[in-house]
């Protein structure tokens, strides 16, 4: 059912939530009220290529709808050409994640994060650098959007600013759930010929103590710790998953080497953010780098409780690393149980939210 949302001071139509059955209202921050106005702006600026210093990439150029807002590549590209550390992560309810982005702790509010790409030189990736009053100017030559801007936030006397920009790209994407998967159509809305059987017995098998899955995977997000309105702070959580095992410290890749590089100690080598499985089919390659090609060396990996690599620059024993989680103990699927958990891991799509012409570009 629709749930009111909150509209800006002074906005006359407020933002309608249409949340899917099992959905909480996602936490809306004080100081970015949502509005209809100013999530529909949001959805502009997404799309936009003005947001990058050479007019040639938007947010959506790494956050495509058709692939759950990723990208399709196993790096990112920024507007430069510059290549990603690590893989786009999916926006698909991203108002409910705990932690921003793989691996910082400290990113909590997508109004901060925005400005990470917007401005980052490190990777460059929309290149605005230096360049804030550019931008500006482009977006203030624009009668249009000077007149959706005012509608977004019409307490502002000037409202075309940094802020704004982020505040109304961040209302936007926290209307980016996605929760009518088959798996959704059975859990909470008790339709039983939703899943086929071996994707029952997919199910069985990802949430068992064998496979242990949904440890990590878990919740309505099968993803981790959430924020909503009106529940407690979360822990922010991390996982090393003995994807590399460099040194006998257990080093990973620079310069992505997850939490360590946040916090300087060694136990958080390799640590990064569990990723939500919600469309997964639609998001590969895997891991924050990119290095698993499909869904099967996904479930390769984790069945043999940490990736080797016989050769090479990042040649190691990834089950060995020093600080793998003691969650990843490893286990031995049947024949035909692949299977059966991939076609699990397929009903987790949600052809709706990937086709949502509330989501794609305006016209």
């Amino acid at each position: 059912m629709p749930t009111a949302g909150v509209a800006a001071p002074g906005s006359a139509t407020p933002f309608e939530w249409e949340l899917p059955p099992g959905f909480p209202p996602p936490e809306v921050p004080a100081d970015n009220s949502m509005s209809a106005a100013k999530v529909a702006l949001g959805r502009v600026l997404f799309y936009d290529t003005r947001l990058s210093g050479n007019g040639s990439y938007a947010c959506a150029s790494c956050h495509r709808r058709e692939l759950a807002f990723t990208d399709g590549r196993a790096q990112a590209l920024g507007s430069t050409g510059e290549r990603h550390p690590r893989s786009a992560m999916s926006l698909a309810n991203v108002a409910y994640n705990a932690s921003l982005t793989w691996s910082d702790p400290g990113l909590q509010r997508l109004e901060e994060q925005a400005l990470i790409p917007m401005f980052g030189e490190h990777p460059v990736e929309l290149g605005l650098a230096g360049r804030e009053n550019e931008l500006l100017e482009r977006l203030r030559a624009d009668a249009s959007l000077r007149a959706s801007f005012a509608a977004a936030f019409p307490g502002d006397a000037g409202p075309i600013t940094v802020a704004n920009v982020t505040r109304a790209i961040a209302s936007f994407e926290r209307t980016l759930i996605s929760g009518d998967s088959p798996y959704d159509r059975l859990i909470y809305r008790g339709e039983m010929e939703a899943l086929s059987e071996p994707a029952w017995r997919g199910m069985r098998l990802f949430f068992s103590d064998r496979l242990a899955c949904s440890s990590c995977h878990g919740g309505f997000l099968f993803s981790g710790p959430i924020r909503f309105a009106g529940g407690r702070a979360p822990p922010v959580v991390f996982h090393n998953t003995g994807l590399y095992n460099l040194d006998p410290s257990g080093a990973y890749p620079a310069p992505s080497r997850g939490l360590y590089d946040h916090s300087g100690r060694a136990a958080d080598m390799g640590r990064f953010r569990a990723p939500t499985l919600r469309n997964i089919a639609l998001t590969a390659p895997y891991m924050h780098d990119g290095s698993v090609v499909d869904l099967r060396g996904v479930i390769a990996h984790y069945a043999a409780g940490g990736r080797t690599i016989d050769g090479g620059p990042y040649r190691g024993v990834g089950r060995d690393n020093p600080h793998k989680s003691e969650r990843l103990r490893g286990f031995t699927l049947a024949p035909g149980e692949e299977d059966d958990l991939l076609e699990f891991l397929h009903t987790l799509t949600d052809t709706r939210f990937v086709t949502d012409p509330r989501f794609a570009a305006p016209l």
